[in-house]
């Protein structure tokens, strides 16, 4: 299901589409995204956010524009914890080797807290992906928030505290002689 684009800075419609998909997750895991999209907000002033709560993750991408194509990274969120997504990743300098994956193009790092964001390592990340963007972003003017697409089933936003089913603990069950 395709949601209508929320173009003005600030929208009210945007702001509240957001906040109902982060309540679908922990508290704990909500407040991470929330600090970790306001520092984002503070590094990248100018980059378009787009939204997607999609299937496997919510996900808040930093762009030049409107096409995911012109994406330098992105938030992203599951059940288990959030990240950061480079998606020229396997192309940035990366000396510390902070950059997690094998993908031919994608990169990620955890972000257990917004902390982890103000070291100057990942810094030095967004920076070096920013200087690889084809179209740069605007150099003054504010972002704005454009929720692209929401996914009308998708995976649970939270851990689940049940015991395992009986079909899973088969499967993790050893063989028999």
């Amino acid at each position: 299901m395709k949601s209508p684009s929320s173009r003005s800075v600030g929208s009210a419609a945007a702001a509240q589409q957001v906040a109902s998909f982060l309540n679908k997750f922990d508290p704990k895991v909500a407040r991470v995204i929330r600090a970790c999209r306001a520092e984002l907000r503070k590094l990248l002033p100018t980059a378009i956010e787009l939204v997607y709560d999609n299937y496997n993750f919510f996900v808040i991408g930093y762009s030049a524009t409107e096409r995911v194509s012109d994406c330098i990274l992105s938030l992203t969120a599951a059940a288990n914890g959030v990240g950061l997504s480079f998606y020229q990743g396997a192309s940035l300098p990366d000396p510390k080797k902070l950059l997690l994956g094998e993908g031919k193009q994608n990169r990620f790092i955890r972000l257990p807290t917004s902390e982890v964001l103000r070291s100057s390592d990942v810094l030095a990340l967004i920076r070096a992906a920013v200087a690889q963007l084809r179209t740069p972003l605007p150099t003054t003017g504010g972002g704005y928030t454009v929720v692209k697409s929401v996914s009308a089933k998708q995976r649970p936003r939270r851990k689940s505290n049940a015991p395992p089913t009986r079909k899973a603990v088969a499967k993790k069950s050893v063989p028999r002689n």
